[in-house]
């Protein structure tokens, strides 16, 4: 297909068939993403880049960080999936974005259902209100309020679904949803986000889908701490607020005694190994994100599997962090970690543990629990505890 001459009928049914090669969608969900004018929502790109696979950035803050965008065309079709919306229904969104995904649910719940989107920022939600209108979504309910307040008004709600990344899951999300309803979000936990569906039982959440993203976080939950390790700020980890993180015994880990420990793992070079950190974080209370300048990659001083963000595992001053290198086997590449500091090897052998685990079964998802704070968990309960001030998650494989 010529891309410069396709009408956007053309170019969404290509979107759409392109989601399809690597997804199952149900047919409404295939029916909205061919029906709503994703190009209508963003404006300001070009026709092309409307309907390719990759986020718009249609805001920012004053410092050029992203502060709102139109997310990919895969995670949202996944997303809306996950959801599972049915005509007639509440849904309550968390980031109006553009509007379109807005549009999306109002398609899917029709004429008898109720959307409502909610976005801190007003001029996201000035865009978001002028796009409804103009593609025929007068009815879709916007608010400029915080997205962790909800909209107890107009609950409640069969489903809720965030369009930014989470730390947290507040309390009143909880409340608004009804007893056997849904929640999708982009969770944010060890330094990784997921995208889990979350269906509601009496006194937690029980996660059923888990998929691999990346959001725009959400204001107002400055969960996630950064810590230099190298003095002249050339790495950095990416931890949560119940880690507790030794700022001046990690300052100079790296320029420790270096540490490799390889495992018999292998994968070939367009093969997906994040997993990995889903292991980690079921099991090792120490799993953060390291992140090294290429400035410490070229040097040999830091050189995580992938630079900006790979899983890494701290403990009393000494740190590992998972790293690959060519494999004897052409095309392939060799799993493995690196640590620094007095127990830099044996952090290291714990992730080459968990990547022993991970090729037992390589598509193998933990199951998440979520209990409100309030609510005990099970002494029965079996998992790795995460605690997040207003919720408290249970992984486990």
């Amino acid at each position: 297909m010529d891309t410069t001459t396709a009408s956007p009928q053309a170019l969404r049914d290509r979107m759409v068939d392109r989601i399809l090669s690597s997804q199952q969608l149900p047919p409404q969900v295939e029916t909205a993403l061919r029906r709503v004018e994703r190009h209508r929502y963003v404006p300001d790109a070009p026709l092309t880049d409307a309907y390719d696979e990759k986020a718009v950035i249609t805001h920012t803050f004053a410092d050029g960080t992203h502060l709102s965008c139109a997310s990919g065309p895969t995670i949202v079709a996944a997303m809306l999936t996950a959801l599972d919306v049915r005509p007639g229904q509440r849904v309550l969104e968390i980031g109006a974005g553009t509007g379109y995904n807005a549009a999306l649910l109002a398609t899917l719940t029709g004429a008898d259902g109720q959307v409502t989107t909610i976005d801190i920022n007003a001029d996201v939600t000035a865009a978001a209100r002028r796009n409804l209108d103009d593609t025929g979504f007068p009815h879709v309910r916007v608010l400029t309020r915080d997205g962790a307040d909800g909209a107890p008004e107009h609950g409640p709600f069969d489903r809720i679904i965030v369009t930014v990344g989470a730390w947290d899951i507040p309390q009143n999300w909880w409340d608004q949803l009804v007893p056997d309803g849904r929640l999708v979000l982009p969770l944010r936990w060890r330094g990784t986000t997921r995208a889990v569906a979350l269906a509601k039982h009496d006194d937690h959440w029980k996660s059923d889908w888990v998929f691999l993203c990346g959001f725009v976080p959400m204001l107002g939950q400055p969960g996630e701490q950064k810590t230099l390790i190298h003095p002249d700020g050339l790495a950095a980890l990416h931890h949560d607020l119940d880690q507790s993180i030794d700022a001046d015994a990690l300052h100079d880990v790296l320029d420790q005694e270096k540490s490799t420990v390889w495992s018999d793992v292998t994968v070939h070079g367009q093969e997906p190994f994040d997993r990995v950190w889903l292991h980690l974080s079921a099991v090792d209370d120490g799993t953060v994100r390291i992140e090294a300048d290429q400035q410490a990659v070229t040097a040999g001083l830091c050189t995580p599997a992938i630079a900006s963000r790979s899983p890494a595992v701290t403990k009393n001053g000494s740190l590992a962090y998972f790293a690959v290198q060519r494999a004897s086997a052409p095309g392939r590449w060799q799993l493995g970690a690196i640590g620094h500091g007095p127990l830099g090897h044996h952090l290291a052998t714990r992730i080459v543990d968990q990547i022993d685990a991970w090729d037992q079964d390589r598509t193998a998802d933990p199951e998440i629990l979520a209990f409100p704070t309030g609510a005990p968990i099970p002494s029965q309960t079996r998992g790795k505890v995460i605690t997040k001030p207003e919720i408290r998650l249970v992984l486990r494989y």
